[in-house]
């Protein structure tokens, strides 16, 4: 469900409240890290996925853990699902139809979904369809900078919600708020060495956050396209099962890719379910890339070019040859804020700065995520942003 409805929210938006009038920026932000106060929660926790187990027990523990926030997101899904059709025949198909669609997933990620319902004991179709939610309705903000000391500093906003239950009384979206208690970090690790670390909602299995320390940074941001994850999804459904969904391809990549060469050529041609935006970092001078994607080939690369000033690539969820949508432009405040913090300047502590700026963050930010390659450092913090804030 894409941007292109968000006309009539804003129309509803601006009588609520003037404040909602888009565009609503502020002045670049300072001073905001270390978080504190009222538009961070504080740090992720941390688990350990381990890879030498079978995938049906790779998220047992952490699933044990996350249990009643899971079962209560799901819930929420559910009743969102009931109120567009309130016969209950959508979540009846849910449950019918999509336990079969996880046999036909690749591997591991079938098994370990399945795992995920064992270890919950939620329905199997309704955590395939919390995993698949992610390939049709995010929205992000991806930054990768280069220090003038060649340091490759990766952070992104991870929006998500849009559309999925506003709720009036404390002006926020309901599945964001519900998607915030299971943020984590995860240490990816195989015979006891961290192969990539993430930060993820826990059931998800895909990557949408990641770092293969010292070699590459990578995000995922949704591209909106008619043809979309919807066409992908259904079909796949109905059998032809080519392509590779988003998020399993992040992780793919980040768990067997070598190089961010590697990555990149894997991340331009494989074949997908739904056009997507990635964001590469590398570890050298000048590796930092957007690669916009159709569903079947790569539309544009564009780099970070020192020698044309060019010394960091933003993302939101617009084609970067192309105007942002004007309800919806969190590119320019973003580019404006990283203008301001110049090269010399940019650090992980004035990242999150910028990312902290409105619009830039905005009601449907979950966690804001910052990483180094170079010490394969990643952190990654629960947000909020307080009224008057943009609610996309």
């Amino acid at each position: 469900m894409g941007h292109c409805a968000l006309l009539s929210l804003a129309v509803l938006f601006s009588v609520a409240s003037s404040q909602f009038v888009p565009p609503y920026t502020e002045e670049c932000r300072t001073g905001m890290y270390p978080p504190k106060g009222p538009t961070s929660r504080g740090g992720v926790g941390w688990y350990t996925v381990d890879l030498d187990l079978p995938p049906i027990k790779r998220w047992t523990a952490l699933i044990t853990d996350k249990k009643t926030e899971l079962v209560t997101m799901i819930q929420a899904i559910k009743d969102l699902a009931d109120a567009f059709v309130p016969s209950g025949r959508l979540i009846e198909l849910v449950d019918i139809t999509l336990p079969l669609m996880a046999s036909t997933l690749p591997s591991p990620f079938g098994d370990e979904i399945k795992g995920i319902a064992v270890a919950s004991g939620i329905p199997l179709g309704e955590v395939v369809l919390f995993n698949i939610f992610y390939e049709v309705f995010t929205v992000c903000t991806s930054v990768v900078a280069e220090d003038t000391k060649g340091n490759l500093i990766h952070g992104r906003n991870l929006d998500f919600g849009l559309f999925m239950g506003w709720d009036m009384k404390n002006k926020s979206w309901i599945i964001s708020e519900m998607l915030k208690p299971l943020v984590v970090n995860l240490d990816f690790k195989r015979n006891n060495q961290t192969v990539f670390k993430s930060t993820n909602f826990a059931g998800y299995v895909g990557m949408l956050t990641g770092i293969k320390p010292h070699i590459f940074t990578l995000t995922m941001n949704e591209r909106f396209s008619l043809d979309g994850g919807y066409i992908g999804i259904l079909e796949w459904i109905f059998g032809n099962r080519d392509g590779m969904w988003m998020s399993f391809l992040t992780r793919s990549v980040l768990e067997n890719a070598q190089s961010y060469e590697e990555a990149k050529t894997r991340l331009a041609q494989t074949k997908l379910l739904a056009p997507a935006y990635f964001i590469l970092g590398g570890n050298s001078t000048g590796q930092g890339c957007i690669i916009t994607r159709s569903r079947l080939l790569s539309l544009d690369v564009l780099e970070i070019d020192l020698k044309l000033g060019r010394w960091y690539v933003l993302e939101t969820n617009y084609d970067p040859w192309k105007e942002p949508l004007f309800l919806d432009d969190r590119r320019t405040p973003g580019m404006a804020c990283m203008n301001k913090t110049t090269q010399t300047n940019i650090s992980l502590k004035t990242m999150y700065d910028v990312l902290s700026t409105k619009p830039v963050l905005n009601k449907l930010t979950t966690y804001t995520t910052l990483m180094q390659v170079s010490d394969g450092h990643l952190e990654s913090y629960i947000r909020d942003c307080p009224n008057p804030c943009m609610p996309w």
